[in-house]
């Protein structure tokens, strides 16, 4: 067994909660009935576990890696994208490169947090933004995948702050400075893997449409 602080049961619970709405929301009925939907879930899982196995860091709990949420925000919707990544931070925990004390943590600000700021980013640009193919990338893709990581390191900063499991100093020296390193490469990952998909295979994408965005 662990030990949880006040704060993580708190995050706990909160993300228990929340993933519990999502999964209430979604159709399952539509999942086993979709291969498409079977294989873009697991195939997205498995592809963002693979990504966070590279991982680097000198104090325990502050470690960095590429997400890769947004692109898994834009080609699966708000609900599976959030189902998805909890699979992820699942199956990440079991394995043993997270712990379980921080799955509600890990869950809210590593996970939901930045796939929230994704949608929010990308329904933005749908509603506010003229809908064209370059702002679908630069804007929903590119932009969002560096603000999303650039989110989720202040927040989980701030977490160890709180807890005072780390001095200042600590959390913006080990960690907090490598976000300026961090944020092009997240983009350019999101931009590209999204650039790839709409162009190759623009039917797998949840939030791209082609009335919209091509057909001018």
């Amino acid at each position: 067994m662990f030990d949880l602080t006040f704060l993580q049961i708190c995050a706990w619970l909160l993300y228990a909660v929340s993933i519990a709405v999502v999964i209430y929301h979604v159709d399952f009925k539509l999942f086993a009935s979709s291969k498409k939907t079977q294989h873009l879930v697991l195939g997205a899982s498995v592809s963002v576990f693979g990504l966070w196995l590279f991982r680097v860091g000198v104090t325990p709990g502050l470690d960095v890696h590429f997400l890769w949420l947004t692109a898994l925000t834009l080609l699966l919707g708000l609900r599976w994208a959030l189902l998805s990544g909890a699979i992820t931070l699942l199956v990440s925990t079991v394995a043993g490169y997270d712990s379980w004390a921080m799955f509600g943590v890990n869950g809210l600000l590593g996970v939901t947090a930045p796939i929230g700021l994704s949608y929010l980013i990308y329904s933005f640009s749908f509603h506010k933004l003229p809908r064209h193919f370059f702002v679908y990338v630069f804007v929903c893709a590119f932009f969002a995948g560096a603000a999303m990581i650039a989110l989720k390191m202040l927040l989980l900063g701030g977490y160890f702050y709180l807890e005072g499991a780390y001095d200042t100093d600590v959390i913006v020296d080990t960690y907090l400075m490598l976000i300026p390193l961090l944020v092009f490469s997240e983009a350019m990952l999101n931009g590209m893997t999204m650039t790839l998909l709409i162009i190759y295979k623009p039917s797998w994408v949840y939030t791209f449409y082609d009335k919209y965005y091509l057909d001018k």
